[in-house]
């Protein structure tokens, strides 16, 4: 029996002005996560900690310079082909000024209109832990 890969990845929960940051993926490798929202992150690369891999991920993703702050909330989600822990921090931004160059669009939100996304199966999990504000 041939074990999934596993990931490590982080996703930053981007505040400004009540608002948070969602992205919204391109086509993938996968029908199941093609097209749908997620927050924006990325693998943890060998020797990095989650926060230097966030930090990083945004600026080569975004070209999005972001304070890291405090752990949000972990989850592990089975998908298919693969499983991921995925780990959220809260992130502040200076400006809502990026380059997407991985995502096919983006837009800002309230905490309360979040699940009016259709987010892929992790970025969901996070979603329904955060509360209602």
């Amino acid at each position: 029996m041939t074990s999934r890969k596993h990931y490590n990845v982080v996703a930053a929960v981007i505040e400004m002005d009540g608002k948070v940051l969602c992205m919204q993926r391109g086509v993938t490798r996968y029908s199941y996560t093609s097209h749908l929202w997620e927050f924006p992150g990325g693998k943890i690369e060998p020797g990095e900690t989650p926060q230097q891999a966030l930090h990083r991920e945004l600026l080569e993703e975004m070209d999005l310079d972001v304070e890291v702050h405090e752990l949000l909330a972990t989850v592990t989600h089975d998908y298919p082909d693969f499983t991921i822990t995925l780990t959220a921090y809260r992130c502040c931004a200076t400006t809502r000024s990026f380059i997407m160059r991985e995502h096919a669009a983006s837009c800002w939100l309230s905490w309360d209109e979040l699940p009016s996304l259709q987010w892929c199966a992790a970025d969901a999990r996070l979603v329904a832990l955060f509360p209602k504000r």
